[in-house]
C-alpha cells in the first residue's frame, strides 16, 4: 500500500477557510476538489464506510471491522476506502497485518461549511410557491369559466 497525501478541502493556498456556496462562485480547482469528495460520498457502500469509521470507537477502525459489515469481496471494500482517501476524506495507516482508517479532522466540517447557507441570505429569499398549488378563494368570489368551453360562448355542443 503507498503512502498518499492527504488533500485538505475546501482550504485555500494560505490554508484558510474558503468561502462557502452561497457567497462567491467557485474556482475550477476548488470545484474539481469538492466534485471529488461528493463523488465519493455518492455511492451508498462509501458512505456507510465513512459513516463507520467515523463513529469508530477511538476515532479510528481497522479494516477487519468494516470488511465483515459487507456483502462485497475485502478487495471490493479496498477500492472503496482508496475512492476515500483520494477524495481527502480518510486516512490510514498499517500496523503489522491490518490496516486503520480515521475521519481526517476538519474534512467534513469543510463540505457542511460549503453547503451551509448564511441564515440572513436564508430569511430574505422568499419560498417559491408551486404553479400548481391551491389558491386560496373567497367563498362568494364567482368562479371565471373557461373561455374555450362550448357554454361558456353560447354555443350548444
Amino acid at each position: 500500500m503507498s503512502k498518499q497525501v492527504a488533500v485538505a478541502l475546501g482550504r485555500d493556498a494560505a490554508g484558510g477557510c474558503c468561502a462557502g456556496l452561497a457567497s462567491a462562485p467557485l474556482e475550477d480547482e476548488r470545484a474539481a476538489a469538492l466534485a471529488k469528495a461528493f463523488k465519493a460520498l455518492g455511492d451508498p457502500v462509501r458512505l456507510r464506510l465513512l459513516s463507520m469509521i467515523a463513529s469508530g470507537e477511538g476515532g479510528e477502525v481497522c479494516v477487519c471491522e468494516l470488511t465483515p459489515a459487507f456483502e462485497l469481496s475485502q478487495p471490493t471494500i479496498s477500492h472503496h476506502l482508496k475512492l476515500l482517501r483520494q477524495a481527502g476524506l480518510i486516512d490510514c495507516e498499517r500496523r503489522g497485518t491490518w490496516v486503520y482508517y480515521w475521519v481526517l479532522p476538519g474534512a467534513l466540517d469543510e463540505l457542511a461549511a460549503f453547503l451551509a447557507t448564511p441564515r440572513a441570505e436564508a430569511r430574505a429569499v422568499p419560498r417559491a410557491v408551486p404553479k400548481d398549488a391551491p389558491r386560496a378563494e373567497a367563498k362568494d368570489a364567482p368562479r371565471a369559466e373557461a373561455k374555450d368551453a362550448p357554454h361558456a360562448a353560447g354555443v350548444s355542443a
